[in-house]
């Protein structure tokens, strides 16, 4: 994926990445890349498009859509 076309910024990911489940320190199964899946999601909500049109780069999407 191409970082530049992230809606998220270095600096917002530092005070989300806390706050979201699938933290190492978190019980349970801890989560691949919370940033992608939110980037992922964010795409969605831009384009209008359903989760199996999502583009290679964020990852297969049934795997993206069982996280939700």
């Amino acid at each position: 994926m191409i970082e530049q076309r992230f809606v998220v910024s270095d600096s917002l990911w530092q005070r989300l990445e806390r706050l979201l489940p699938g933290k190492a320190s978190d019980c349970g199964v801890t989560a691949t890349d919370n940033r992608l899946f939110l980037e992922a999601v964010f795409w969605r909500v831009r384009t209008g498009s359903p989760w199996r049109d999502l583009p290679p780069a964020f990852g297969n999407w049934t795997r993206l859509r069982q996280l939700e």
